[in-house]
């Protein structure tokens, strides 16, 4: 008789426990959305102020994350591989932001890219006379082809 006045109190307690834990565990799962709060144009500009630290990683993270909505951010992505000496990849994201964007800069930049490399001068020729057809006021662009058209005649 003395058992049961011990295990009724314990059995109890026990019950209470089991049935908060039980309410405590079974919460609705909640799918979290995260949205960024940085526009494409933020990105850009916090990949820029990497990019002049020389933090490339960062930067291209940052530009990656711009070209979702800002097709223009494949140039600032070709910039960064042309630095690192990877030009297969910067051609590849130059090409898709003149394919996306018509942009004249990042004409200019793949026929750089050409020029440096010394390869496909004849493309690279014809993608520097765009850029200058598309932005005629730029002396850099006309410079480019300058150069272009000068190492063709060597």
């Amino acid at each position: 008789m003395e058992e049961d006045r011990l295990l009724g109190p314990c059995r109890c307690a026990v019950a209470l426990i089991l049935v908060a834990f039980l309410f405590s565990s079974c919460s609705i799962p909640r799918i979290a959305i995260l949205k960024d709060p940085l526009t494409p144009e933020e990105h850009v500009n916090l990949g820029v102020s990497y990019e002049k630290r020389g933090e490339l990683d960062a930067a291209l993270e940052e530009y990656r994350a711009a070209t979702k909505a800002m097709p223009l951010a494949y140039l600032y992505v070709g910039n960064v591989y042309f630095q690192r000496k990877a030009y297969s990849d910067a051609e590849k994201a130059y090409r898709k932001a003149i394919d996306k964007t018509n942009s004249a800069e990042a004409r200019n930049n793949l026929a750089w890219l050409y020029y440096a490399t010394g390869s496909n001068l004849d493309e690279a020729e014809a993608l520097a006379r765009k850029a200058v057809e598309l932005s005629p006021e730029s002396e850099d662009f006309k410079d480019t082809l300058t150069k272009i058209e000068e190492r063709r005649r060597q």
